[in-house]
């Protein structure tokens, strides 16, 4: 057996150089024979080596017998083959089953849609993009008309329930309208259960959705993808032509640049089943005129806020106004907002974060808390003055009169108080009603002016000689000491 390379060198040497067999084996160094037997080939061709018999080699027509009767499993095959004297492995069988198994192809039908029937809705994945300290993963949904394929794309950071309707009602606003039914797969959003042959159960708050606009929602049966062929192939054209090779920025970014592409490329091509462009047949479409009336598209939570006045949602914290800790509240999650309330009355709105570990507070949540904390402290400088001695409520009344700043008089003396003792300002408090005079200035005065050092009194020297000093000194009575 010889080489590609020695087999082109064979004949190389026959066509070009004219040799015969004897001076090509010379030349190649190969047995003349060997040249003889390739000398003559067009072309070359590999040695087949003979097929390796096994165990199963005697089993194979039963395997075949087998699999047109019934479609068995090779598990069941192995233990029909043992029962008649089979003593291979499990592995070589799996492999044999695997190539002579008959292949059913599942054939399907053409479906054909009147204008303004049915739109096909799915999500679809685009990776990941980053948000804050977050990396999110970035979803992508699709509607598709089916009668004219006008397509609707939006990007999404979220595939929850407000993020599915609001998506819905920004492609009936696109569309300029409703079609009569709307065909969706089983997701929880949509379908709460669908099991094979039954009629499917649809989440009550999309059918209500369903209902405000005046459309019939429709379920494909489970594991079916093909029967909402329409937005596959729409999910797979976003994949293949919008986001290969495009970098994944900003959500605003990516929903802007999706726009200009269902605009200059998605809806203006030449579709391969119609032969015309989307908007060309868009035309065509009969939807039903949009409900005026707006839809509230928040998903409701109920939760309890805590002691920090926060309630939690989605890995981030949101403020409630002090008077509200500790309540069992109501949260509405729309795509772009948090409305927290109570009852019905609306006690927060944030904007929705879809960062995590975040924390928001609202301006005057906390006014009330810190006005309870300010007074509360007030109150117990004042109780602190009021025990600075029996001349300090008096004291109090003269300030509340004549000081409209009392409050903060009382708490600079209660700290002069702590600062040079409670009672240094007893005493000046008793001093300071006598005289009428009512301020912490005045308290502070006369703590520098008692705590400043007195001059020792030194002798006394005479400027004058004492001839000239006219002194008159009157004798001193020692009779005391004689009693």
């Amino acid at each position: 057996m010889i080489d590609y390379q020695t087999f082109c060198r064979l004949r190389q040497l026959r066509d070009r150089d004219g040799l015969n067999a004897a001076q090509i084996a010379r030349e190649l160094g190969l047995h003349p024979q060997t040249v003889s037997l390739w000398i003559d080939r067009s072309t070359y061709e590999q040695r087949k080596a003979p097929p390796k018999s096994s165990k199963l080699d005697p089993f194979k027509p039963t395997i075949s017998r087998l699999l047109d009767r019934h479609e068995y499993t090779a598990n069941q095959i192995l233990a029909l083959l043992k029962e008649e004297g089979y003593t291979g492995g499990a592995t070589i069988l799996r492999e044999h089953v695997a190539r002579v198994r008959p292949r059913h192809r599942q054939a399907f039908l053409k479906l054909r849609f009147a204008p303004g029937q049915t739109a096909q809705v799915d999500w679809g994945s685009a990776g990941v993009i980053q948000v804050g300290n977050t990396r999110c993963q970035l979803s992508f949904f699709v509607m598709v008309l089916c009668f004219s394929r006008r397509m609707y794309l939006e990007f999404t950071l979220r595939q929850s329930q407000e993020h599915f309707m609001s998506a819905h009602h920004n492609a009936f606003v696109f569309f300029g309208g409703v079609p009569s039914e709307v065909m969706v797969d089983n997701c929880k959003v949509a379908v709460l259960r669908h099991r094979r042959g039954e009629e499917p159960h649809f989440n009550p708050r999309y059918l209500d959705f369903a209902h405000h606009h005046g459309f019939r929602p429709k379920a494909c049966n489970p594991l079916s993808p093909h029967e909402k062929g329409r937005v596959e192939r729409a999910v797979g054209y976003v994949k293949n032509n919008f986001l290969a090779g495009r970098p994944l920025g900003s959500l605003e970014a990516i929903q802007a640049e999706a726009r200009l592409w269902m605009g200059q490329i998605a809806n203006v091509r030449i579709h391969g089943d119609t032969g015309k462009t989307p908007d060309e047949l868009y035309a065509q479409e009969t939807l039903h005129p949009l409900n005026p009336n707006p839809y509230d598209l928040a998903t409701l939570h109920t939760l309890r806020s805590n002691r920090v006045c926060r309630v939690h949602f989605d890995s981030n914290s949101y403020s409630v106004p002090a008077t509200h800790a500790r309540q069992v509240l109501h949260l509405k999650a729309y795509t772009d907002r948090i409305l927290v309330l109570d009852g019905h009355q609306a006690v927060a709105d944030h904007r929705r974060c879809y960062d995590r570990g975040q924390d928001f507070e609202l301006p005057g949540h906390m006014d009330t808390l810190l006005a309870q904390r300010l007074r509360a402290h007030q109150q117990r400088q004042l109780v602190r003055f009021l025990q600075l001695g029996p001349a300090a409520p008096d004291y109090w009344e003269g300030l509340r009169e004549r000081r409209p700043d009392a409050m903060v008089q009382v708490q600079r003396i209660v700290a002069l108080a702590e600062l040079h003792g409670e009672d240094l300002v007893c005493r000046l408090l008793e001093d300071l009603l006598r005289l009428q005079s009512f301020s912490a200035d005045y308290v502070a005065n006369l703590i520098t002016q008692r705590q400043r050092p007195q001059a020792e009194p030194s002798a006394l020297h005479l400027t004058r000689a004492s001839d000239l000093l006219d002194l008159e000194i009157t004798p001193p009575d020692l009779s005391l000491y004689d009693r």
